[in-house]
């Protein structure tokens, strides 16, 4: 990372592109615009510098980090498409003229992009040979060193996981995962795949020891999900050294069923894609769901140690040790 004065300068640009959240419980909104305060005033001594990688590719799809502003920009137009006009989430009145989903934490974090490299199936830019490849899915990535240096983490608004990180990083190096979509189309295996691997190969990269983020369920009323935020309760609540509470005022009960009332069968089909697949893989949760008013969703936090992770999937995405993706473009 480069020293100097360019992010000032960068950020205060972003920061007039950038809405403050609109439409979250209000101690959220405060704490994420004093957040953006100490970006501005503590944290802007040092320049992200965009890595663009690739790190595989199946047939036209590619999974890559993004290199400039430009593929940022594509992965906030796509999340806006997935999360404001697919989904339930309430933009403001700059997102809906935009119609981009930012926020502060875009400057900050590394993007992980799966993009379509595929010709214009057709033919509307026939002065061109190929399109611009177009980004179809996105992970959010921000890691532990960067956070503490700038806005902290973005989970930490909904769950008090400062005591957790303050005691496990002594040995454990946490990233956040979020703003996790793939364009409805591209929802296979294969698009899926893809950003397991690329996630897989940056965790490895960058030698991280856990995995923590919200995953949510659409909608904003648990007892819609009562089956499914049940089963996470009683069957994959994490234990004590690794447990995080919501924050007070936020926190929703989880264990709506008894456990002996579960349908397990029922449950896992109720179960959302992306927290069904950090469970197979040996996720925890943490205590209590929280309400997202402005995504209109019910939010779990999702706890993955690396050392937790079921091993038979290192067969398939490779061994902790391995640093270069399976799928590596060259081989």
């Amino acid at each position: 990372m480069k020293q100097g004065r360019g992010l000032t300068g960068r950020l205060k640009r972003i920061a007039k592109l950038s809405a403050p959240p609109s439409g979250l419980l209000a101690n959220r909104a405060l704490e994420l615009r004093n957040l953006n305060e100490r970006a501005r005033v503590k944290a802007l001594s040092f320049v992200r510098v965009p890595q663009p990688k690739v790190y595989g590719a199946i047939g036209d799809l590619e999974v890559r980090m993004a290199g400039n502003r430009a593929d940022i920009l594509q992965a906030q137009r796509l999340r806006y498409e997935v999360f404001y006009e697919e989904l339930s989430a309430k933009p403001n009145p700059v997102a809906s003229m935009r119609r981009l989903d930012q926020d502060s934490y875009d400057a900050v974090c590394d993007h992980l992009l799966v993009v379509d490299t595929s010709p214009e199936p057709h033919g509307r830019e026939r002065w061109a040979h190929r399109r611009r490849p177009r980004v179809v899915g996105t992970y959010r990535l921000l890691r532990q060193e960067i956070a503490e240096r700038t806005l902290g983490f973005y989970s930490q608004a909904e769950y008090d996981i400062a005591p957790l990180v303050r005691a496990k990083s002594p040995h454990y190096r946490f990233v956040e995962l979020g703003r996790s979509c793939v364009l409805k189309p591209y929802r296979s295996k294969r698009s899926v795949e893809l950003l397991w691997h690329g996630l897989w190969t940056y965790v490895r990269e960058h030698k991280v020891d856990v995995m923590i983020g919200c995953a949510s369920f659409e909608g904003t009323d648990p007892a819609a999900h009562a089956m499914a935020l049940s089963y996470l309760h009683h069957y994959a609540m994490a234990p004590v050294d690794w447990r995080c509470t919501a924050h007070a005022p936020l926190h929703q009960k989880m264990d709506l069923i008894e456990k002996d009332k579960i349908d397990l069968k029922q449950a896992l089909k109720a179960m959302p894609p992306l927290i069904k697949g950090y469970l197979r893989l040996g996720a925890f949760v943490g205590d209590g769901a929280v309400i997202d008013r402005q995504f209109g969703t019910t939010d779990v936090l999702v706890i993955l140690p690396v050392e937790k992770i079921d091993p038979r999937y290192f067969e398939h995405f490779g061994a902790p040790s391995e640093l270069r993706s399976r799928i590596a473009v060259g081989d």
